[in-house]
């Protein structure tokens, strides 16, 4: 999809702007007891932080607001909770956390899910891939992070509610790496996460996601295809299907890499459902990851070699022009030629009030699940080969 146009900043975006600007001396002027408890905002580079615990126990599990995972006893999994952003009654959003910290020295991967609050099949895979591990065996660390945006989650919806003008809804993944003097609670706990969490403790990272609410998707995965260490790890993955762009800033794993630590994202079908199926092919890729970093031992299992793997640069969108019931008439990952009629659309009355057609040769990678649609939802994504591409673009996430 073409980058989103440029737009000039309303009102509403001047007045963030500033209050960004300002916000970090006035928090630390205003509420100085607050920040000192909290600490200063640490930089986006730099060594980790010693393990912090806060004295709370949550369910029988201690909680830190900064981790070292080289505090933690090797050979051992260890469960505790971060402690994120405070919520309006004073108390705070935990993230659960698991380590899985080796027996041996070694790399140490991150992995993460629950970005978005209605991405259940992101979170299984993790919780899938963490049950497996025996840290006795391992060398090196993985830490699995799997329910940052946790208000979002209560409500297995995509966006963090935020009422602090009015009633919010934020999307976590493009607030990264966050700002813990930020103007948003999302932002501040982005930055805590990304501070004094997940970027001390990585190596390498895997950001786990599945299409929104309403849009399905193929088992898919986004990498930088043009940086070698990325690469590496996505071709792991007995999946069919490779984003190769650099989407925009924003979004987890880009903050990863321009610290950098390669990351990629992993796609894995749609929202609010769990598909065991696809749960099973990132699995299968992730374990293969951990041995390619040589954190656990063992053959290698399919990768993107033993399947066909279609790799595009570019993903075009169809929009709804009308409203309506949509009929698809592709599939996921079927193969599209330009001009093909990939959908149509009835009113109510059953008639066709609009026929989509593809402007691109490609594979289907997201189509809309819902049945009905406004104009201008997407009603389906060709990932395609763009021969000049220019520059970031949105996905069928």
């Amino acid at each position: 999809m073409p980058s989103e146009p440029e737009q000039r900043p309303d009102r509403r975006d001047f007045m963030m702007a500033s209050m960004a600007t300002i916000g970090a001396t006035a928090a630390l002027v205003a509420h100085a007891g607050s920040a000192k408890a909290q600490g200063p905002a640490t930089s986006p580079v730099g060594p980790a932080p010693a393990t912090i615990y806060t004295g709370d126990t949550i369910q029988g599990k201690k909680v830190v607001s900064a981790l070292d995972v080289n505090d933690l006893a090797p050979g051992q999994k260890h469960l505790l909770y971060f402690q994120g952003v405070a919520m309006p009654t004073g108390q705070h959003w935990y993230v659960s956390v698991t380590v899985a910290r080796g027996a041996r020295p070694g790399k140490r991967v991150v992995l993460v899910s629950g970005v978005h609050g209605d991405e259940m099949s992101s979170i299984h895979t993790v919780q899938t891939v963490m049950n497996q591990l025996d840290p006795a065996q391992m060398s090196g660390t993985v830490m699995a992070v799997t329910d940052v945006a946790r208000p979002a989650l209560e409500g297995m919806q995509r966006r963090w509610p935020n009422f602090g003008r009015g009633h919010d809804l934020i999307d976590m993944n493009r607030e990264w790496p966050g700002n813990e003097n930020g103007v948003t609670a999302p932002s501040r706990h982005a930055g805590l996460l990304f501070n004094r969490l997940l970027r001390p403790n990585a190596d390498a990272a895997i950001d786990f996601h599945t299409g929104t609410t309403g849009f399905d998707v193929t088992a898919f995965n986004i990498a930088a295809m043009d940086v070698p260490e990325i690469k590496a790890m996505a071709d792991l993955y007995p999946v069919g299907q490779i984003f190769d762009n650099h989407v925009y800033p924003g979004v987890l794993h880009n903050a990863f890499v321009d610290v950098g630590i390669p990351a990629f994202c992993a796609e894995i079908g749609a929202a609010r459902v769990l598909n065991l199926g696809m749960i099973s092919l990132f699995v299968e890729g992730t374990m293969n990851v951990l041995k390619h970093h040589g954190i656990v031992a063992g053959p290698m299992g399919r990768t993107g070699k033993d399947v066909a793997v279609f790799i595009g640069n570019s993903a075009f969108p169809i929009l709804a022009t009308q409203g309506g019931l949509v009929e698809h008439l592709v599939k996921l990952n079927d193969k599209v030629e330009a001009g093909q009629k990939v959908a149509i659309q009835r009113n109510s009355f059953g008639e066709v009030v609009a026929e989509y057609t593809s402007s691109v040769a490609g594979e289907v990678t997201g189509q809309r699940s819902d049945a009905m649609s406004e104009p201008g939802n997407p009603l389906a994504f060709i990932l395609f080969h763009k021969a000049t591409p220019d520059g970031s673009e949105t996905y069928p996430e």
